[in-house]
């Protein structure tokens, strides 16, 4: 299956994104890849990359783990985020890359999807920089919900 029609379509869908300069690098099922820039606009006090820009490109990247699993029945659905929780490991610095990874079985969450109506879990994110270090870890916990 082509995802790239997705992929570039997610890069428009949330404005807020895109005000941050956010790029999604990949989407493939169960996995999605979003890149924060290094921009003087993006960082805190102490010039490192702001935490609120940190939890959006880690939510950005857990959209699009989520939106390939469900892409053939997006028109049909509900998705939003119940919760989420970010831990800071690491200063960071540079552009960060955010890699979100379903962690439940892609065939398993349709199949609960179609039976009940909804399903909710979680995707793990985890942000690097550009040497690769870990400075954030971040789990979004998402229901997907058929539409009435």
């Amino acid at each position: 299956m082509d995802l790239e029609p997705l992929r570039a379509g997610m890069e428009q869908a949330v404005p807020f994104n895109g005000h941050l300069g956010l790029e999604i690098v990949e989407v493939s099922v169960g996995r999605g890849v979003a890149r924060l820039p290094d921009d003087q606009a993006l960082r805190n006090h102490t010039g490192s990359q702001h935490a609120s820009a940190l939890f959006a490109v880690g939510e950005a990247a857990s959209g699009a783990a989520l939106a390939a699993v469900f892409v053939e029945h997006l028109p049909r659905l509900e998705l939003s985020p119940e919760g989420a929780e970010i831990s800071y490991k690491k200063i960071p610095r540079g552009p960060i890359t955010a890699t979100g990874v379903l962690g439940a079985d892609p065939a398993t969450l349709l199949a609960d999807l179609d039976r009940d109506g909804h399903v909710a879990f979680g995707i793990d994110v985890s942000l690097t920089d550009d040497g690769g270090d870990l400075v954030a870890e971040l789990t979004v916990r998402w229901l997907v919900r058929q539409e009435a």
